[in-house]
């Protein structure tokens, strides 16, 4: 997964549910946070008078009738020796903005950011910031969906899915929450999940979907079943058995497309011209979860 696509998906799990930030701040983090009612996302943009552009990743406004605390939340894939200046910043343009308390919180994928991310960082006499972080060991292990929200579950693929123990129950975990969720959220959050993921976990994971799972993502429900449907409707002329290997082909050929896949001329006509049902099963259930097109096709 490329970093851009990482920070841009750990910053759509907050900003898809804002109230994430809060409630891992007060658990996992033992915040004291003021009485608020409601959690939501506010313009990132902190430029003052300074010319200088500022730009947090997104911004959480906790309200109880009038702000109670603004959260800058920073997605941190690497250190960043340039950060350590623009966050105090950061918290002294929100703080008056919004005319409350302020606060950084730090949210990395790994704990050598983590611990960088955590020193106090001196302003001038007398004054410091301390950032809140949370790094893969202050995120609870999610080992069931209905133990938390889809954003948490896959929180915690993300920052357990390389722990040979803990990996597959969050791999697992997080692939069942999926279901229900729109077509796009579905496919990055599962993008996501897929990705950060270690060996023993992506087996489990494959396992899993090779032994009968249905499909809960509801972009992997569309796909499928609408290239079956259409490819038995085209293949009745040719007898049943052929039309229902010209329906999984169809829906191997829309996962692959669901997931932007892409095929090669060779690979559309060694799809479309097999008969054999077991091969195309086993080949949609790879689709699902294959990082290349060539994967599908591995022996």
């Amino acid at each position: 997964m490329a970093p851009s696509y990482l920070h841009e998906g750990l910053i759509a799990l907050f900003r898809e549910r804002p109230q994430l930030a809060p409630e891992l701040m007060r658990s996992a983090l033992e915040v004291p946070l003021p009485d608020y009612a409601e959690a939501r996302v506010e313009s990132a943009d902190l430029t003052q008078l300074d010319p200088a552009e500022l730009r947090a990743d997104l911004v959480i406004l906790l309200r109880d009738g009038k702000p109670v605390l603004a959260i800058v939340l920073e997605v941190q894939l690497a250190t960043d020796p340039r950060k350590r200046f623009t966050w105090p910043a950061y918290v002294a343009g929100i703080r008056a903005r919004y005319e409350c308390d302020s606060c950084v919180l730090v949210v990395t994928p790994t704990e050598p950011v983590a611990d960088w991310a955590r020193k106090p960082i001196a302003i001038g006499p007398g004054a410091q910031l301390v950032p809140l972080v949370l790094g893969p060991r202050a995120v609870p292990i999610v080992a069931a969906p209905s133990d938390a929200e889809p954003e948490l579950a896959v929180l915690s693929a993300i920052a357990h899915g390389l722990d040979p123990d803990d990996g597959p129950k969050v791999a697992l975990a997080a692939l069942d929450s999926l279901a229900g969720l729109d077509e796009e959220r579905s496919r990055l959050y599962f993008d996501l999940v897929y990705s950060s993921l270690g060996g023993a976990a992506r087996k489990a994971l494959e396992e899993h979907m090779a032994s009968g799972y249905e499909y809960q993502s509801d972009f992997a429900k569309k796909y499928v079943a609408q290239g079956r449907a259409e490819g038995r409707a085209e293949g009745k002329a040719e007898g049943e058995a052929e039309g229902e290997a010209r329906g999984e082909a169809n829906a191997l050929l829309r996962v692959l497309a669901a997931r932007k896949l892409s095929v090669s001329a060779a690979q559309r006509e060694r799809i479309l011209g097999c008969t054999d049902l077991p091969s195309l099963n086993r080949w949609i259930e790879r689709a699902v979860t294959a990082e290349t097109t060539d994967a599908v096709f591995a022996e």
